[in-house]
């Protein structure tokens, strides 16, 4: 217990090699909770820095956990082409409110090969006109990859943004089918 008599919750982490980079995987006791691109030893450091001062727990190392090691499984997997859905509980704690509910609603919404819109996915939570907010809730997505934004385009037929960088956006939307694998 902590000094305010709450119980603190492990976080576990582990680092996944894939096509695009290696990806930090974080897991509480409620499930993932965290996906970080790009996570070379200087981006997980601060990646585990943040988490450990949003959580109230440092972060350990763990990668043959039980949650950990099932969500690398499936990660490896959607990467080779053989799983299309992530099956891994998810804790929720590192986004509220409009943003939740957004991410959620991509979560069940948006299937594997297909894309939505900004404003689309904004009025599928009963706010047509919170395109923009909906930009942000991708921006802010704890959990990418296995709650897709990648998946979310401009109405315009434009990719959008991607917290990932473009380059990751157009990869995983080859792996899925919905753009011809990059040429570079």
């Amino acid at each position: 217990m902590d000094s305010h008599g709450r119980y603190e919750q492990q976080v576990v982490w582990a680092v996944v090699d894939t096509d695009i980079g290696p990806l930090l995987l974080a897991a509480t006791g409620d499930g993932l909770v965290n996906v970080v691109f790009h996570a070379t030893d200087t981006v997980r450091d601060r990646a585990l820095e943040r988490l450990a001062s949003r959580l109230g727990t440092r972060p350990v190392e763990a990668p043959g956990s039980p949650l950990p090691a099932e969500a690398i499984r499936q990660v490896r997997a959607y990467f080779a082409g053989d799983r299309q859905d992530f099956d891994l509980p998810l804790d929720w704690s590192l986004t509220s409110g409009f943003n939740r509910q957004v991410l959620r609603e991509l979560a069940t919404g948006v299937p594997y090969g297909s894309v939505v819109g900004y404003g689309d996915l904004a009025e599928r939570v009963g706010l047509p006109r919170a395109a923009q907010a909906v930009g942000a809730a991708m921006g802010a997505n704890p959990l990418p990859v296995v709650v897709p934004c990648h998946r979310v385009v401009g109405s315009d037929g434009g990719i959008g943004g991607f917290g990932g960088g473009l380059d990751t956006k157009r990869r995983l939307l080859a792996l899925e089918g919905v753009l011809p694998e990059p040429l570079f």
